[in-house]
């Protein structure tokens, strides 16, 4: 029997792309097929889009046997689509990419061949560059690789993108990995395997907006940051240890300053400055174990990941 690639496609307010996505993902599964005799499966995860996306992905599983599809009874993010197109997947090789053709299809060949040819275990996609991009996005994307290298155990390859194949036995170990607050590009790494990184050069959208404003993209990073790395309580540590010295300078300052002129009142606005100084940071290393106390409190109300609204599955 033919194995089985998976293709996972996370899909919100994409319905301008399901069909050139589709009839890419149609030219590239018969080329396959041919040199590699492998057969495909396209599992659509619906995730809470409010225009026709669902409408054009019912309407080519109608016509296309091979299409499967998820509909989420509201949205609840692209790591909870992943999350659901990999427990719900039936193919021995799993493959995730968006639905906007950022991820070029025709790159799963080679991805195919790195894992049934070279014997990795995971073929990854890596941009080359931002290039298309607005300049603020790419520096802070930069910024973000470097940031998270430097403060986790878990190193991130720059560049690295969700578009990814994999065998089933990555697929399994990923789903092992229980959390509630998921950041697929550092469980990539965390879950170790052979991976092979594919660079490719990147593709501007060929239909509708993208969905991450500025302010999504830094609060998707702020994720990253605090689900592998404790540095950040560390520095927080770091900042009250110092704060703690320079609050002793300052109330020496104050003392000497009274004894020998006898007027604190003079050193009013220092000592108002100081006090900003201390409270500013305080309330920052609070914020950031304020991050840490929320993500804690998502995880033990065991809520779902996500809620299923229609389905059209093969279950294995």
């Amino acid at each position: 029997m033919a194995p089985v690639i998976s293709v996972i496609i996370p899909c919100c307010n994409e319905e301008e792309s399901i069909v050139p996505l589709y009839e890419e993902l149609c030219e590239v599964s018969a080329s396959m097929g041919g040199a590699y005799g492998v057969a495909f499966e396209f599992l659509f995860v619906n995730d809470g889009s409010r225009d026709k996306t669902l409408h054009a992905i019912k309407e080519l599983a109608d016509k296309d046997d091979r299409i499967r599809y998820i509909s989420f009874s509201r949205n609840f993010g692209k790591e909870a689509a992943i999350y659901a197109g990999l427990q719900n997947c039936a193919g021995e090789y799993a493959t995730i990419m968006d639905a906007d053709l950022q991820h070029p299809p025709s790159m799963l060949a080679d991805m195919y061949e790195s894992i049934a040819g070279e014997g990795f275990d995971c073929a990854c996609a890596r941009r080359l560059s931002h290039r298309g991009e607005p300049v603020i996005r790419s520096f802070f994307a930069r910024g973000f690789f470097r940031l998270i290298n430097r403060m986790s155990h878990t190193k991130l390859v720059y560049g690295a993108t969700d578009y990814a194949m994999m065998t089933r036995k990555v697929l399994e170990a990923i789903l092992t990995l229980p959390e509630y607050n998921r950041f697929y590009k550092g469980i990539y790494s965390w879950v170790g395997f052979d991976t092979k990184w594919l660079p490719y050069s990147n593709v501007k959208r060929a239909y509708g907006k993208t969905k991450w404003s500025f302010w999504g993209l830094i609060r998707y990073s702020m994720e990253g940051l605090v689900s592998f790395s404790t540095a950040p309580l560390v520095l927080a540590s770091i900042l009250g240890i110092l704060l703690f010295f320079v609050s002793l300078a300052i109330i020496g300052y104050v003392i000497i300053r009274t004894i020998l002129y006898g007027d604190p009142v003079a050193g009013f606005p220092t000592l108002i400055s100081a006090v900003c100084l201390i409270g500013g940071l305080m309330m920052f290393c609070m914020g950031i174990m304020g991050q840490y106390v929320a993500k804690m409190y998502l995880e033990v109300k065991h809520r779902p990941v996500y809620l299923i609204k229609e389905e059209k599955l093969t279950k294995r």
